[in-house]
């Protein structure tokens, strides 16, 4: 069965899969991205049996699996800025040397949006750092290229070297919801209905952990 993945469950369905498949017995293949890359292989003609995507991003009937916020994070061992409101958070951004965020997917999308709210867009130009896709914001700050990352807590989490200093304030944050869709020519469409209650029984616990909750 094959299965296309945001970048910000991939923590969950790591986890998950194995055990999946050893229940089940149906072996998972699983393409992960933004959901925006994503959507873009659906279009143009990639197959598959199941998506897990954004909700937005997700046509016809879908199943709501997890929520995510956006995160700040710095390397390992260094100075937390207060971000625990706007003001604050804009004092944070303008101190800071650089400043990292992805390109593609709904934080790197969203992030732009919160310095021109915090008018401060113009001025944060020069430090802005946007790593390939694929690369992690979170690797980038871990190896000292950027002074504050920002992107979906469940994605920066999971990177070594790095530190959540917290979420957006609650005036800028934009949720995330995740969810899952059986693909109309899936092949395996059964398997894929499977998958989507193993992973919608997700624990509490578990999506903590994972820097989620319950959709």
């Amino acid at each position: 069965m094959r299965v296309l993945c945001t970048n910000g469950l991939k923590t969950v369905m790591l986890d998950l899969s194995p055990d999946f498949e050893r229940t089940i017995g149906t072996k998972v293949v699983i393409t992960w991205g933004s959901a925006n890359g994503l959507l873009k292989e659906l279009e143009t003609g990639a197959g598959g049996d199941l998506a897990i995507l954004t909700a937005e991003a997700i046509a016809g009937s879908r199943i709501d699996l997890a929520r995510s916020g956006i995160g700040v994070a710095v390397r390992k061992g260094a100075h937390k800025p207060d971000i625990g409101t706007p003001d604050a958070l804009k004092r944070a951004l303008l101190a800071a040397k650089s400043v990292a965020h992805s390109r593609t997917g709904m934080s790197g999308i969203y992030f732009p949006t919160v310095l021109a709210r915090l008018g401060i867009a113009d001025e944060m130009k020069p430090k802005i750092v946007t790593p390939d896709p694929g690369t992690p914001v979170g690797e980038v700050v871990a190896r000292g290229d950027a002074e504050v990352g920002v992107q979906q807590i469940s994605e920066l989490l999971p990177v070594a070297g790095i530190e959540i200093v917290g979420p957006l304030p609650d005036a800028l944050q934009k949720i995330t919801t995740f969810s899952a869709g059986v693909l109309v020519a899936a092949k395996e469409p059964d398997a894929a209905r499977a998958l989507v209650k193993f992973v919608a029984s997700a624990s509490r616990p578990l999506l903590k952990d994972k820097g989620l909750e319950p959709a």
